[in-house]
């Protein structure tokens, strides 16, 4: 049998401890990824006993109350805490969501808090996104017409015109879809990962835009679109509950109309 090794600068070692206030009775461990580019060592797990009795009731509360109240050092991004900006998107309990929006209750045990998956690490619980977000820019991602708009200055929607981009608009690019996804994993120079192509559907399906002959050939790469295999990653782990494989299916369709 071939027995493989990590490097040992991906080993991930054991960190500190640090424990509950005195007298405290409601406690739960935290168990965090830590790492440091500027220290030179070696990824480390923390772990915080966080009293519950005296935290709010979700995991971005924990963590806020570690950095105030523990460990100042500890890093991660957060901003609107209301499930809207994206910006606290980490691995929770094994799964891909928003720290914000996951309750601390629907954790097993020690709750285990690690970077987006199979991204580069800024640092702690910080991801690189320039990748995916210069992947987002390539879509183009803003309305595109060479009409004139009418007088008002307004581009009119029936209602059920306004009904074709539901479940796409609300997409907030946090990437927990596509950092759960294998062929992102694996593709992810070439692929652009469910997230992005949510969003270049979200342009292809609005009538007020007019260049879906322009997207759609910008999209006909057997990287780019067709490296997923509908293994639904994807859907099961967006905290909007959106689906970016139906999109993505879509997409696939309407190249597959307009060549017939």
């Amino acid at each position: 049998m071939v027995a493989f090794n990590l490097p040992l600068n991906s080993r991930i070692g054991q960190g500190k401890t640090f424990p509950a206030a005195p007298g405290a009775k409601n406690v739960r461990e935290f168990k965090i990824y830590r790492w440091n580019p500027d220290d030179g060592a070696n990824p480390r797990t923390d772990t915080y006993q966080i009293d519950l009795d005296a935290c709010g009731p979700m995991v971005l509360d924990a963590l806020i109350k570690i950095k105030n109240e523990v460990d100042p050092t500890l890093t991660f991004r957060r901003s609107c805490r209301e499930g809207i900006c994206g910006s606290c998107a980490m691995n929770i309990d094994g799964g891909n969501t928003l720290a914000c929006l996951k309750p601390i209750e629907d954790c097993k045990g020690a709750v285990k808090i690690s970077p987006l998956p199979h991204m580069p690490v800024v640092k702690d619980l910080v991801p690189d996104l320039s990748q995916v977000y210069a992947q987002y820019r390539s879509i183009e991602p803003w309305l595109q017409a060479d009409s004139p708009a009418p007088p008002d200055g307004e581009r009119r929607q029936s209602k059920e015109e306004r009904a074709q981009i539901d479940g796409l608009w609300e997409c907030i690019l946090c990437f927990c879809c596509s950092t759960s996804c294998p062929s992102y994993w694996w593709n992810g120079d070439r692929y652009l990962g469910p997230a992005v192509l949510l969003q270049a559907y979200r342009w292809i399906a609005d009538t007020r835009d007019e260049a879906t002959g322009q997207r759609l050939d910008a999209l006909e790469d057997p990287f780019k679109l067709y490296r997923c295999h509908t293994i639904m990653n994807c859907t099961d782990s967006c905290p909007k509950g959106l689906n970016p494989a139906k999109a993505i299916a879509e997409i696939k369709k309407l190249i597959v109309e307009r060549a017939g």
